[in-house]
Parts: C-alpha cells; structure tokens; sequence
C-alpha cells in the first residue's frame, strides 16, 4: 500500500510541476510577445529578447519611460494585473524574469 501511494505521490508532483513549468514558459513568451506588439518594435522579434535581459537602463532591450507607461496599461489588459506604482514597476520592469514572477504572484 505504502509503495501505491508513494508512487502516486511522485506522478502527482511531476504532473504538476511539469504542467507549471510549461505554464511559466508560455507566460514569459507572452510577455515578449505583448511587449514588442504593445510597444511597437519594430526591430526586434519576442524569441530574441533573453529572460533575464534588462528592459530599461544601460545595456539593456532600450525601453524608456513611455514604454514603461504604455507597458503597464498593456500587462493590465493581457493578463489583468495592475502595477499600482513607480515602486512595483521598478520591481517588476527589470526582467522577463521579474515581470512574470510579479504577474504569477498576482494572478
């Protein structure tokens, strides 16, 4: 009985982390999509922009703080999160990495 329920156990944990893994990677390649269709950039396309590229700043995808306002207005209407502030954008804008950690704990 032991043994049924330990290898039950185990399926249900890989199924399930399986399942959120895939989840997180169509996230994050949303997140990509809706910022270079929201923003309109031209000369870049979603799978070039890496996870943990910065968005803002030196050395990074080059947005600036208009991208930043259309940004929270489009991460609103595609995934129905609102950044309420300069100090939850500046958390949440650093990264596709930080940007869907930010959308998953609100969501």
């Amino acid at each position: 009985m032991f043994n049924i329920c330990l290898i039950a156990g185990l399926i249900y944990f890989y199924t399930n982390n399986y399942s959120y893994g895939i989840w997180k990677m169509a996230l994050k390649e949303d997140l990509k999509k809706v910022i270079v269709e929201g923003l309109f950039l031209e000369d870049i396309k979603p799978e070039e922009i890496k996870d943990d590229e910065l968005l803002f700043g030196n050395e990074s995808l080059g947005l600036d703080s208009l991208d930043a306002v259309e940004l929270v207005v489009q991460i609103q209407k595609h995934f129905g999160v609102e950044i309420k502030n300069i100090e939850e954008g500046t958390v949440a804008f650093q990264s596709i990495n930080t940007l869907a950690a930010f959308i998953e704990e609100r969501q």
